[in-house]
């Protein structure tokens, strides 16, 4: 018998996303399945899947669930927070605005608003190592005003240049965690090559999302993303987050930050306590599948 799952295909900036509504439907999420629907080639094609489940507590008025593209649940992601309120309120699941979406890791605050783009309250920041968690025993530290940058050694990286072996790297979580990296250009970073390798270093006990941060001056910057399970994409709210405010603690960027990504710009503030971040949540188009012939379907690619 055929498992037939209703689904929006959304994006934030570019960061695209298999929306799943799991409040008036019972889903069996799995990591195959989440691979066969995240497979651009044999699949819908997301960096995420989002599921929206009923809250488990009483201050939240959803459950905001999110799946990598290789089938691992995270713990957030801010493009697609804004994704998961427009998708609320088109599907009639609530009118409420703000709305408060229950993640892994607290309660978090998102607002529509009245131009269209979506308003995050992104939840907690820490800049503490062991937040993410990361190892850094016995590594060189070095103070760029209230940052701290520790040095990296990076297996994998012959070819490239001394500064790239031995990389100087920022880490915070934003729920989520990330390291941030700066660079005097983005489209020259050896974003494909080093990406990968921090996002898998036995330091970061969880793997982690790798930020490559170029600042163009104190309102504006570039950055491009390597997230944890899904490889570049073309926006990332939380890395957008992480990348703002390692840039304002090291005194070269101001809030409110203007974030450009390969697939739009988002706007970051700060205030030190509370983190917001806004930009544009777009529905492509909604349909249905049979999940269970999808995965049926899935092949290994031979070369």
């Amino acid at each position: 018998m055929s498992k037939l799952w209703k689904f929006s295909k959304m994006h934030g900036a570019g960061n695209d996303f298999v929306v799943l509504d799991g409040v008036r439907a019972t889903l069996d999420i799995t990591p195959a399945r989440i691979r066969a629907l995240a497979n651009r080639h044999m699949g819908i094609g997301a960096d995420q899947v989002l599921v929206v489940e009923p809250a488990s507590r009483a201050d939240a008025d959803f459950r905001y669930r999110i799946f990598n593209a290789d089938g691992s649940e995270v713990e957030h992601c801010g493009n697609g927070a804004r994704c998961f309120v427009r998708y609320v309120h088109e599907h009639g699941l609530s009118t409420r605005n703000p709305l408060r979406a229950e993640i892994s890791t607290g309660v978090i605050l998102l607002e529509e608003d009245a131009d269209g783009e979506v308003t995050v309250n992104m939840g907690v920041t820490s800049f503490l190592p062991g937040s993410l968690p990361f190892d850094a025993s016995g590594l060189a530290s070095r103070q760029q005003g209230a940052d701290t940058q520790w040095q990296l050694p990076v297996s994998g990286t012959q070819g490239l240049p001394d500064d790239w072996q031995r990389p100087w790297l920022s880490v915070v979580s934003v729920s989520n965690p990330h390291t941030v990296l700066r660079v005097d250009d983005v489209e020259s970073a050896p974003v494909a090559q080093l990406g990968p390798l921090l996002e898998s270093h036995p330091r970061f006990a969880r793997r982690v999302n790798v930020g490559f941060l170029q600042v163009l001056g104190p309102h504006d910057a570039r950055l491009r993303v390597y997230e944890r399970g899904a490889g570049e994409t073309l926006a990332c709210g939380s890395g957008a987050c992480a990348a703002a405010v390692t840039g304002i603690r090291q005194g070269d960027l101001v809030s409110p930050v203007h974030v450009q990504t390969r697939g739009g710009t988002l706007t970051i503030a700060w205030d030190g306590q509370q983190l917001r971040m806004t930009g544009p949540a777009v529905t492509v188009y909604h349909g249905e599948i049979d999940i269970d012939r999808l995965v049926s379907q899935q092949r290994p690619i031979h070369f």
